[in-house]
């Protein structure tokens, strides 16, 4: 299964972010890819008030995505923002295109380093398996990356690829503990983990997470299969999937589990 991961950095107008999409959607295509991750809050990033451009999850933003990914034929992951209740939205991964038509809203809410991601984002409740051209992909956003009990169940749901779009806040050690979990999590769901961020913005402000960069291929083993740094840029990465069916029959660690 081919892959391509753009790491890149979304702005607060929606249309110049769907015009963003385009450019990356046709340079996966062309690629060979049949699965292209664009980050978390990719229809609008962090940092502005996010109820002005959220969006049913079938709103005219996600259908227009939806279009561009079924002319070019593959499977598009990107982030992106639904109502919620009280006020609050939701965090909402659309997944579009090659017969594809879900969502994943963030279940795992970030209220940590001084943030409080609940107080405008309602929590999911949904794990989601997408089927891509036969193969349970999973789906996870940014904070869940710290949660092995997510990885599992997708796992346990079919998962064999799992991907993280994320928008990682920056601060001391931010950097070594997203490439850690990353790692980490495909371990313990024995599956490839792909993982893609915003980059790193050249004029981050405040406390928002606006992205980190360091996206990643990680292998159902462990290793690093490609990575980024934090700039801009473009991963396209051939997964063998009979690794993943060899980690499991060498490290059957969802079979031992205990709890």
């Amino acid at each position: 299964m081919r892959v391509a991961l753009s790491q890149l950095n979304s702005g607060t107008d929606p249309a110049a972010n769907l015009d963003l999409a385009r450019t990356e959607i046709a340079a996966a295509a062309a690629a060979g890819a049949r699965l292209l991750v664009l980050p978390e809050a990719f229809s609008c990033r962090f940092g502005v008030p996010l109820g002005p451009v959220a969006e049913p999850v079938d709103g005219p933003w996600a259908t227009a995505l939806g279009d561009l990914a079924d002319a070019a034929g593959i499977t598009v992951v990107a982030g992106a923002f639904s109502p919620g209740r009280g006020g609050r939205v939701r965090n909402t991964l659309l997944a579009r295109g090659a017969g594809v038509h879900d969502h994943y809203d963030k279940i795992h809410l970030y209220d940590a380093f001084g943030f409080a991601e609940s107080d405008t984002v309602e929590a999911g409740a949904r794990p989601v398996v997408l089927d891509v051209d036969g193969v349970g992909v999973g789906l996870a956003t940014c904070y869940d990356v710290r949660f092995p009990g997510l990885f599992q169940t997708l796992a346990d749901a079919g998962a064999q690829v799992v991907v993280v779009a994320a928008s990682w806040g920056a601060g001391p050690g931010k950097v070594e503990q997203w490439e850690l979990l990353a790692r980490a999590r495909a371990l313990d769901c024995t599956s490839f983990v792909v993982a893609c961020g915003q980059a790193e913005p050249p004029d981050a402000e405040g406390s928002a997470p606006t992205g980190v960069g360091h996206s990643r291929v990680v292998g159902p083993l462990g290793s690093v299969v490609a990575e980024l740094g934090s700039a801009p840029g473009r991963l396209v990465v051939d997964l063998d999937l009979a690794e993943v069916a060899a980690a499991r029959a060498s490290l059957p660690v969802l079979l031992n589990r205990r709890f």
